[in-house]
């Protein structure tokens, strides 16, 4: 069977993902290329905007199918979270040691914990007969993390290793707002679930 268009939108992510890990992949402070940079930022905010728009396609037309269910949480965790671990990585640091895209390993720790963990509560959520749509805290969290990677990577390709200025600010505080944002909708989820997990 033909995959409908919110399901080819959703392939169609997972392979801007791969174009785009191989561009971000490729910089490195040693190295720097700020236009593959920013290439690689446009990449992503074109392959998170298909998210919201299969979404918006899907619930419209009722073309909500049980691949797209699977597939489309799955490409979103792809994106997000390899854009984070590559902005964590040794690429992103530069001769004084420091990571210039403020992207921490234990920020990573709390990104893809959240992500295995409403994984989890959505198989169990479901292996009960409880529907586990995604919530609005769940989007507004992917709403953050499709604004902060991107702009991050802006900001290092414009600014390099320079690490002053009201960038820098925004840099960070967007870093951080990810991280809050992602830990309380993971608190959010098991909300939801509570009533579930105490009677497991």
């Amino acid at each position: 069977m033909p995959l409908n268009v919110p399901n080819q939108l959703t392939v169609a992510r997972l392979l801007l993902s791969v174009a785009f890990f191989i561009l971000l992949s490729r910089y490195s402070q040693a190295n720097p290329r700020p236009l593959w940079l920013l290439v690689a930022a446009i990449l992503f905010t074109i392959a998170a905007a298909t998210d919201f728009l299969d979404g918006y396609l899907a619930r419209k037309h009722g073309w909500v199918t049980p691949l797209g269910r699977v597939l489309d949480p799955f490409a979103d965790k792809i994106l997000v979270c390899g854009a984070f671990i590559l902005l964590a990585g040794p690429a992103f640091v530069d001769a004084r040691g420091v990571n210039v895209s403020r992207v921490e390993p234990w920020m990573i720790l709390v990104i893809v914990g959240r992500e295995l963990l409403v994984t989890g509560l959505r198989g169990f959520n479901e292996s009960q007969g409880q529907a586990f749509a995604a919530s609005l805290h769940g989007k507004i969290k992917m709403w953050v993390q499709s604004i902060a990677a991107p702009v991050v990577m802006g900001i290092i390709a414009l600014q390099g290793s320079q690490t002053a200025g009201f960038l820098e600010w925004i840099k960070l505080g967007l870093v951080y707002l990810t991280v809050v944002v992602t830990a309380l909708s993971a608190v959010q989820y098991l909300q939801r679930s509570r009533h579930l997990l105490e009677g497991a």
